[in-house]
This record gives C-alpha cells, structure tokens and sequence, in this order.
C-alpha cells in the first residue's frame, strides 16, 4: 500500500463491494463442495474478509464476515438451504469462522487505518516543510500570506493574518468588523479562540516568546464551520512558523532601519566636518577684521558706523558659534575626541563660563547657588565648559531678560550635579527626550539664531563622562537641564611639612 492509495472507498460503494464480493465467492465455492472439506472452503470467506477489510475498511469487513457465516451455513453447512446445523460440530465451525472472520477483519483494517494515517501524517511532514522552506524566503507579509494560500489551498481551508501596526494596533477591514472583537480578545488571551455564528473560526494568536504580533484567522473556503479539532492542532503549528516569520521580518526591518540610520549619520558627520572646516577660517579672518576696523582711529570719514561694526561682528561671532557647534558634533560622531581629565571643582568651570555669559550678554541677571561641600571631579575643563556655555547660551536666548538664570550644584548620593535653570517658555512637552537628538529645535520656525546641535553636543560630553543629562519644565515656568557625573575617588593630598 502507498500513501498517494491510502484512501478510504467512499460509503456508498463499499458495502455493495463487500456484499458481490461475499456472493461471488460462494458462487465460485459451490462447485468445489464436492470435492473439498468444508474447511477448506471456509478459507476462501475469510480470505474475503481478510482482503475486504484491508481495500474497503472496517465496516465494510464486519459486513463480510457476517455475510459470509451466513452464506457458508445457508449453502454449505446440513441441512442445506436452511440457517440450523444438524450436527453440533458444525456449530462451533460457524462461531470460530465468525469470531476468527472478525478479529481477521479488525486487526486487517486497524493495520490499513494505521497506515493511512501514517501516511497522512507523512503528508502534513513534507507540506508543513515545503512551508517552513517558503516562509524562510519570505521578504514580506504580503508573500508570508501567499505561502499560506498556497499551504491551505488543498485542504479547504483558508488563513487571514492581521498583524500588528506601528501603533501596536491590529487594523481588520471595514467589510469584517465583526472579526475585530475576537481578534481583540484573542490578542488580550493569547490563547486560540474559537468564534460563533458571527464569525465561525478559529482565532489563533501569533505568538513568539518575546511578544505576541497579531492574529492569524482561519475559516472554511466553503460552507461557514469551524476546523475539526484535529485540524486546530496543524493550524497551531502554521501559525507559530507564521509568528517566527513575522519576527524574523520585524528584526529584518530593524535591523535595515538601523544600517540606514548608521549610513546617514555617518554621511552627515562627514557633511558636518567638510563645511565646518571650510567655514571656520573664512569666519575667524571676518571677526578679526571688523574688531579691528571698530577699535581703528584711522577710520575714514564716509564708512560703517560703529554700531554697524558691532553688529556684523556680533552676527560673525555667532556663526562661527555654529560653525564650531557643527565641528565639535562631527569629531564626537567620528569618535576623533579624547579627553584629558583632571581632578578639579565645579566653581571653576562655572565661573569661567559665567564670564563668557557676562561678556556676550552683559546686562542678563544670573544666580548661582554651590553646595559648600562639593569634593573635586574628574572631568575635561574644556569640554565641561563647553556643555556649560551651551546650556547658558540657550537660557539667554529663550528666557526673558530682566529674568534671571540659575546655575546649581550639590551633591547626589555617588554623583556631582549641576543645574542651570531659566524663565522662559520650557520646551514641548512631548518633545523633552528629543531635544538632544541632532538638528533638534522646540520650534523650527523660531526667529532666534541655531541650529539644534547644543543640547546634542552637551548630551555626547557628558555621557563621555560617564554621567548623564536630563532636561524637564519646571512646574513654576521655565526649563530646567541638570547633569550628573560619576564622584570617583578623588586623590588624597598630604599635609605639607612645616
């Protein structure tokens, strides 16, 4: 017997089968009574019964043994033509013929049923693999819904995924409303939901260790009933190669979304560096030039105000701000910055910073507030001073001026902090975390001079400090930025002899 044969005779042909079959042997057997024993002639029905259940299945096999005792008593057995033996031996001869006729037909098609399934089971094997295979080559879900058609096509079946979007949302059609509830239920459960007259099918969830990522529908292609429960068992298996295929499709996608966020970032570091290397020599001769032209006593009569002077230097000044913002961005993200730490204390930087504040902007209020027992930290001055003047910068520019900004510093458990704190207008409530992403502005049609890259640069400092900054909006009005570096162990000094 081979799989592709393993079918079982339709209902109505297998029992007139098994009857002509019984008839045809005692026709055959009748005129060989007189020269062969009855045994003899009881081997042919069961060898009918043997072959019966072994082509036609189990029912039709019981109908053939009972036939045949029946027949072989009737014919064969004295008193001919009549059901009652004469002789008790006979008797025992039908009841053995009978039992022997049924175990023979029992065992036969349980050993025909047990193969068909087997080949069944081969069958389900070589699709449920030719699926795997197809599934591992999917590039998309439109081609993971195709493999499934193409799976499901034979079995009259067929399979709708709804996946989740990027919102975390499963979409189903308009013309299926009804399926939403269960898909819903289904992804809250995580477990198969059969639905009811609304929607007859199974409901089973994509599910992966890691999440589950939508719901895959199965209904009848033909009348609406749901899958026998030794269908449900095989759907359950498609369903997990489907959910590990969305899986490897999403990582796909992350992973292709994280080589182009590389390429771009690289491509923009290297704009950055290029235009700020051009630019910076240009910007530094301008700035130099209008210095000198507003302190020279030789000016001519008919020229630039001083003002006019004080202006362009002033703009100079602020683009080559920007300039060396971009340039400083560039070598962060190249990784060409090293960084020369020494123990020192926070006043220092502040105080450096401050008076840069004062020079560019004097006339804008500024408060600080130190703790009295800030230790020494481990940091680049420079570069701490830059983060500082940035910070600074950006409270000048957003905060009204006859208000005053607050610079901060204490102590925090194992980490330094240093706040700086202003009036203004805060920043996007829904936007604070992105504000130290690259070209980030809380308004980016805002008149005042920038480009987005301080509160980046600020972000890349500290964290190659091993701490972190954080920015929130002040309950009473204004923004708030504060940064936390890592004490260490500052260096113990010795008392100097006397």
């Amino acid at each position: 017997m081979t799989c592709g044969k393993a079918a079982s005779a339709p209902f109505l042909s297998a029992y007139p089968k098994a009857i002509a079959a019984c008839a045809l042997t005692t026709a055959l057997a009748m005129p060989l009574r007189h020269y062969l024993d009855l045994a003899n002639i009881v081997m042919l029905f069961l060898l009918v019964t043997f072959l019966t259940a072994l082509k036609l299945g189990r029912g039709p096999a019981v109908v053939s043994a009972v036939l045949g005792v029946a027949l072989f008593d009737y014919i064969f057995v004295p008193p001919h033509l009549a059901f009652i033996p004469t002789d008790a031996q006979y008797v025992v001869m039908l009841v053995v013929m009978l039992a022997v006729a049924l175990v023979t037909g029992q065992l036969t098609a349980g050993a025909r049923e047990q193969a068909e399934l087997a080949c069944r089971r081969e069958e389900q094997t070589r699709r449920l693999y030719q699926l795997a295979r197809d599934l591992a080559g999917v590039l998309s879900r439109w081609d993971m819904q195709r493999a499934l058609d193409d799976y499901l096509r034979h079995s009259g079946y067929r399979a709708m995924l709804y996946l989740l979007d990027a919102g975390g949302e499963t979409t189903t059609p308009a013309a299926e409303p009804h399926l939403a509830e269960y898909i819903d239920a289904t992804m809250r459960r995580g477990e198969p939901i059969e639905g009811e007259a609304a929607a007859p099918a199974l409901f089973i969830p994509l599910k992966t260790p890691a999440r589950i990522s939508g719901v895959m529908v199965v209904t009848a292609s033909g009348p609406a009933t749901p899958p026998p429960m030794q269908e449900r068992e095989l759907f359950q298996v498609v369903a997990s190669l489907a959910a590990i295929t969305v899986e490897r499709l999403h990582a796909a996608d992350e992973v292709q979304a994280s080589r182009d966020q590389v390429a771009s970032e690289r491509l923009r570091a290297s704009i950055l560096s290029a235009l700020s290397h051009d630019l910076r020599t240009p910007l530094t001769a301008l700035v130099g030039m209008t210095d000198s032209l507003a302190l020279s006593d030789a000016r001519p009569a008919v020229g630039p105000s001083p003002e006019a002077l004080a202006a362009i230097r002033d703009q100079a000044r602020s683009i080559g701000h920007m300039v060396t913002n971009l340039l400083d961005m560039a070598r962060f993200y190249a990784g060409n910055v090293s960084l020369r730490k020494e123990w020192q204390l926070f006043d220092d930087v502040i105080g450096a910073s401050l008076r840069q504040l004062h020079a560019a902007h004097p006339g804008h209020p500024v408060r600080t507030r130190l703790a009295p027992d800030l230790p020494l930290v481990e940091f680049d001055a420079v570069l701490m001073e830059r983060v500082l003047g940035n910070l600074l910068e950006n409270a000048v520019k957003y905060a009204p001026t006859e208000s005053a900004i607050e610079v901060e510093a204490w102590l925090d458990g194992s980490h330094a902090c240093l706040a700086v704190s202003d009036r203004g207008p805060g920043f996007p409530p829904l936007q604070i975390e992105q504000m130290f992403g690259l070209f980030e502005r809380g308004n980016p049609e805002s008149p005042r001079p920038g480009v987005g890259l301080g509160l980046a640069i600020c972000r890349a400092i500290v964290e190659a400090h091993g701490g972190d900054i954080r920015a929130k909006n002040r309950a009473e009005g204004g923004a708030r930025v504060t940064i936390r570096l890592p004490l260490g162990s500052p260096p113990a000094f010795e008392e100097e002899m006397e």
